[in-house]
């Protein structure tokens, strides 16, 4: 099969004007001493006007990899920078020395073996830095001797096949680490990564949308002090680009950031950091829920690319399902953690962390504190006034004790009416620690107010400590149980230690 080159022209079309101009070569190779003749060669060349007008480089060489023909398409398309006589340079003179290195030894093996390189992907740096890639073919030149006297090559821009190549491979790489439960964090540092590798001179930011304010999402090459600053920034209509994205729930492209007033409040931030334009897209949920914003830096002032605004659509969409599955996975874990009516963790979470409390206070030599709230005939006010009333009952004396504990302290909902509190104690101040629970339990007697009707709960408590009695969670928290019911026996509304003490 004949592969075509670039607008329909097939490789077979130009098979025998390139062996003609082989032939012309070979035969100015055997009437010259030293070198070619390329003004002869050039004025023999009646294919000229055909190869100078194909989209690919085509082009001959000597055996020092110097060019004796070139035709047009590198000059034409402006990449290689090269001028329009490219006659006696070598790769050399316009390419990155490493790559020039690495083409002139693949070409002086072709010429040592005589075998010729079919359809070889290069990734091609120029001198200025810039990358293409190029597919290319390249075959030994032999004179009537049979002798290899230089060769000829094909050479194809690839660039933009690649990158949307490398642009579909990354936008699965990303949804497969979503896909297997990577964190949020390392997906999101993975799609900023993804797009400044992709785009030249561009730093990119997700940013979150927590209520009215935004937070660092991932800015893997922001610099930590911009990031710091604009760390929390409430939304609104003239702020910046990303604040006023999300406010607007559309896109704000800034050509100027020193010129625009959205910018106004910002300008000496743009400055400081080198910012000369920003391009900011809200990520939005399934339901239009703003959920955060994607941002992109430029240093020089201008409008964005078709490629930037191609990235910036799958990157906002990436993101979207990212964190929308993130904040679902959350809620997931939080209601099989946490009771439905209070918000309190419950008792799946209370085992798991009264353990670690337990292990760590173990290791450190601390004590431990651990009591068991039931409340005093809280069936009646169901019965008198209703399961809602109750409910609501229930959520406001749970707020209370947690407006009673400190943030080392774990408060949780065993169920029904009854709660139970683990305090770290590491002063061994268990005095300290019946006080606070007196003040517990004043505050849960406290008038609850629930359609104009005032209700008074009273709550009867038992405690026990580790080491003394006893060193895992269950039986802790047994003996806990068992003086709350001796608090119970002794007429409620009272606080029992684990020895049958009562306060």
């Amino acid at each position: 099969m004949v592969e075509p080159l670039s607008h329909g022209v097939p490789l077979a079309f130009l098979a025998d004007p390139l062996e003609e101009l082989c032939n012309r070569l070979l035969r100015v190779a055997t009437e010259s001493d030293i070198d070619f003749d390329v003004a002869l060669v050039t004025r023999e060349l009646e294919t000229r006007t055909l190869l100078d007008h194909l989209p690919d480089f085509i082009y001959v060489k000597d055996r020092r990899s110097r060019f004796i023909f070139a035709n047009a398409a590198a000059t034409r398309n402006g990449k290689f920078h090269i001028g329009s006589d490219m006659t006696g340079k070598t790769d050399f003179d316009f390419l990155d020395h490493g790559t020039a290195r690495e083409l002139f030894a693949v070409e002086q093996e072709i010429m040592s073996t005589g075998v010729a390189v079919e359809g070889r992907e290069e990734r091609v740096k120029l001198a200025d830095g810039r990358v293409l890639w190029l597919t290319t073919s390249k075959m030994p030149l032999r004179n009537a001797d049979g002798q290899i006297v230089g060769l000829v090559g094909i050479s194809r821009d690839i660039t933009e096949r690649k990158r949307q190549d490398d642009r579909r491979h990354g936008h699965a790489r990303l949804l497969e680490m979503i896909a297997r439960g990577q964190p949020l964090q390392a997906v999101l540092d993975a799609l900023v990564r993804t797009a400044e590798d992709e785009l030249d001179g561009i730093t990119a930011s997700v940013l979150f949308l927590e209520e009215d304010r935004l937070r660092h999402g991932a800015a893997t090459r922001l610099p930590p002090a911009y990031v710091k600053l604009i760390d929390g920034i409430r939304i609104g209509p003239g702020v910046g680009s990303c604040g006023t994205a999300a406010w607007r729930r559309s896109p704000v492209f800034v050509k100027d950031v020193l010129a625009d007033p959205l910018w106004q409040d910002y300008r000496e931030l743009a400055i400081r950091f080198g910012f000369r334009s920003c391009w900011s897209t809200p990520i939005l949920a399934p339901d239009g829920r703003v959920l955060g914003t994607f941002g992109l830096y430029s240093d020089s002032p201008r409008e964005p690319t078709d490629l930037e605004l191609e990235l910036t659509a799958m990157a906002t969409d990436i993101a979207g399902i990212a964190i929308e599955r993130a904040r679902n996975e959350e809620r997931i874990r939080h209601m099989a953690h946490h009771d439905p009516l209070t918000g309190l963790p419950n008792r799946t979470l209370f085992w798991a962390q009264f353990g670690r409390t337990l292990h760590e206070a173990h290791r450190e030599s601390r004590k431990v504190t651990v009591a068991y709230i039931d409340l005093d005939n809280f069936k009646r006010i169901n019965d008198t006034l209703g399961h809602a009333a109750g409910d609501e009952v229930l959520k406001t004396l749970a707020s209370r004790m947690e407006g009673c504990i400190r943030a080392s302290d774990l408060l949780v909902r065993l169920g029904g009416d009854e709660f139970a509190i683990v305090f770290s104690n590491p002063n061994h101040d268990e005095t300290g620690v019946v006080r606070r629970l007196q003040d517990l339990r004043a505050a849960i007697a406290s008038p609850v107010v629930i359609e104009g009707k005032s209700i008074i709960a009273t709550c009867s408590m038992g405690i026990a400590f580790f080491p003394q009695d006893g060193d895992t969670p269950e039986t802790l928290l047994a003996r806990a149980d068992r003086a709350m019911y001796e608090a119970k026996d002794m007429g409620r509304n009272r606080l029992c230690v684990s020895a049958g003490e009562g306060v």
